[in-house]
């Protein structure tokens, strides 16, 4: 089976829609331990770790090398894009902009055609850094998929963009509970 694209998570959901949401957790049972979530979230908390502690020679934080990675593979030119891309809000992206900017790894640019516009641009030594980082991302990736297969990989993404697709689906109404009786409008 092919795994799916970015833009295929909204079809998985919806395909997948029809078919009745099994209930996997119960509050009188819940184990934080085996939450997907709580899971993830672990996954993402040690590759991140190992990411920075990799980075350290290059004195790049995650906070700081995420952007760089953004404007280097083009996925963002200015401090909105990059907000939205790196899920911050403004005030800290012009915040990290500003440490990234006296570190001589950006600048910002006006934009000839609108002067409203600044765009951020990689220095050199910029792009040096941000050059090295999808080496080392791949490394510490791979390093945590050690031992899965081919199919197992491609099954564990399609996995994850299945959930990421299903978040994306506005949930059902439900009725507020007061005091254990339902909340009548």
């Amino acid at each position: 089976m092919k795994p799916a694209k970015k833009s295929d998570c909204s079809s998985l959901a919806s395909a997948d829609a029809a078919a009745p949401a099994l209930e996997f957790y119960h509050a009188d049972s819940y184990v934080t331990e085996d939450s997907v979530g709580y899971l993830m979230r672990l996954v993402l908390a040690t590759v991140t770790q190992e990411v920075e502690r990799q980075l350290q020679a290059s004195d790049l934080t995650n906070a700081q090398w995420v952007p760089l990675f953004k404007l280097f593979m083009g996925q963002a030119s200015t401090a909105a894009e990059l907000a939205r891309e790196c899920h911050l809000d403004g005030g800290a992206m012009t915040r990290l902009l500003d440490r990234l900017e006296a570190k001589g790894l950006c600048q910002r640019v006006r934009s000839v055609a609108d002067r409203r516009v600044v765009h951020i641009e990689l220095t050199a030594i910029g792009r040096t850094a941000a050059a090295g980082i999808p080496e080392i991302l791949s490394r510490v990736q791979n390093a945590h998929l050690a031992g899965f297969s081919v199919e197992e990989f491609e099954t564990l993404k399609g996995f994850l963009r299945r959930i990421l697709g299903n978040a994306q689906i506005p949930p059902p109404a439900q009725t507020q509970l007061t005091s254990g009786a339902p909340h009548e409008a």
